[in-house]
């Protein structure tokens, strides 16, 4: 296989909805969905102009999905390469400091017709169609109507279908929907999955899965922001030493060599930028202005936790 290059795309799920996990205060910002659809069209137009191609939304990032197509139709770039998810419904009707869960789950081939039906709107640039966290506990990998139906997608589109995956057994529910099979043809062409200086439990699965042709696109590089210095987060303190440094050598923010990491260990096709502004894509795209050293690369490998610390940390942040 030749080696591959990773490429960064952008993720809408910050930019879709007014609340989203991270740890970092957005309170003074306009929330408004006209503020946030101005907001989200700069943002794209800034990526696009940087290079970027990829673009990752889902009907669960509030208003991403519409905002993609809408941007999309508008800007009509023919080599714009888009990704959306089914299976997530969002639910918190844009209601700031909503109180529950602002996204149900549900796996069923009723959902799968119905977000279907708004997501091949994306149409021709559309070339990823994913399953939104899939899991064992959720039964997607063996819902064999769900499959065929997804097989039948596949089919008559020429779409890579993906999973996307969360959670301490990323790399089983990885390994397991590798071998899912329709007709004797494996229906899952793509992976995207959690992995960054904290969380790199699947790293020898993802290489494996790399080598056998499939896309790679990597989520939450920045760990939710928990790779930038944290007074709450004591347990990284050496961590954040490390990333501090190599911040100031090569004169990039801490985002920068959190994203490089990833490109230089794992070489995912795509790891997404979450930024939700200009400034952060900005920064994040910083990334492809350097190389680490296998000694710097070593070194960061060495940060890792393990994945049910980290998923059980992850669990505890909250949406603001």
């Amino acid at each position: 296989m030749s080696k591959v290059t990773t490429k960064i795309g952008l993720g809408l799920a910050a930019l879709g909805r007014p609340e989203y996990i991270n740890i970092r205060d957005n309170a003074a910002i306009d929330k408004s969905e006209s503020a946030f659809k101005q907001n989200t069209f700069s943002v794209l137009d800034e990526a696009y102009k940087l290079g970027m191609r990829y673009f990752d939304t889902a009907p669960s990032y509030g208003k991403g999905e519409r905002f993609l197509q809408e941007w999309n139709d508008s800007r009509a770039y023919k080599d714009a390469i888009l990704g959306t998810k089914w299976g997530y419904t969002y639910v918190a009707n844009w209601e700031l400091g909503y109180n529950g869960k602002h996204e149900i789950k549900e796996h069923s081939l009723n959902k799968l017709q119905e977000q279907w039906e708004v997501s091949k709107h994306l149409l021709p640039n559309l070339n990823y169609y994913q399953v939104h966290s899939a899991t064992f506990e959720s039964g997607i990998l063996e819902n064999k109507a769900v499959l065929n139906q997804l097989y039948r997608i596949k089919k008559a589109t020429g779409l890579k279908i993906g999973i996307t995956t969360s959670g301490a057994n990323q790399k089983e529910v990885i390994a397991s929907a590798a071998n899912t099979k329709i007709e004797n043809e494996a229906i899952f062409d793509s992976f995207q999955v959690t992995y960054n200086v904290f969380e790199q439990g699947a790293f020898k699965v993802l290489k494996q899965t790399l080598s056998e042709g499939k896309t790679i696109i990597i989520k939450e590089g920045l760990a939710n922001g928990r790779v930038f210095p944290n007074n709450r987060f004591n347990n990284y303190s050496e961590a954040y030493q490390v990333l501090e440094s190599l911040s100031k050598k090569y004169q990039v923010g801490v985002d920068a060599i959190a994203l490089r990491f990833v490109m230089d260990s794992l070489e995912p096709n795509y790891v997404l930028s979450g930024a939700s502004d200009v400034h952060q894509l900005k920064a994040n795209i910083k990334a492809l202005s350097f190389k680490l050293s296998e000694e710097e690369l070593s070194t960061l490998k060495s940060l890792k936790i393990a994945p049910q610390a980290y998923w059980e940390e992850r669990s505890q942040l909250h949406w603001n």
